[in-house]
């Protein structure tokens, strides 16, 4: 399958995430991305805007009963880029871990804008 767009993480958190699960968790969180790398329109049970954020998605993978989510968001059009992870037990997403995927995105663009020089 071609890919339209590109997934990459940010520093190591969603690899820290990842490790902490056992294999056939990862390769639900594999397939997920894949979904996201290779659909045009990614289904929203797969990626879904947070509302209330600027532009934070979460990436939902869902293993018999337990689900896990994945935030990300897209810079530059194509690219998705993964932040942390965790493991849903509530109804709502928790507005800590939403606190903390928005200020990882925002250290994103701060990174990134030194690197270019601006």
């Amino acid at each position: 399958m071609e890919k339209v767009r590109q997934v990459v993480q940010y520093q190591n958190y969603f690899e820290d995430f990842l490790l902490q699960q056992n294999e056939k968790v990862q390769n639900k969180i594999f397939k997920v991305i894949e979904i996201i790398e290779t659909f045009e329109r990614v289904p929203s049970k797969y990626l879904k805007a947070i509302t209330g954020t600027s532009g934070l998605f979460e990436a939902r993978i869902k293993l018999g009963s337990n689900i896990w989510r994945v935030f990300c968001f897209f810079d530059e059009g194509n690219l998705v880029v993964l932040l942390n992870g965790f493991i849903k037990k509530t109804q709502k997403t928790p507005k800590n871990e939403i606190e903390k995927a928005t200020k990882l995105m925002a250290q994103y663009y701060e990174d990134k804008n030194e690197d270019y020089g601006n």
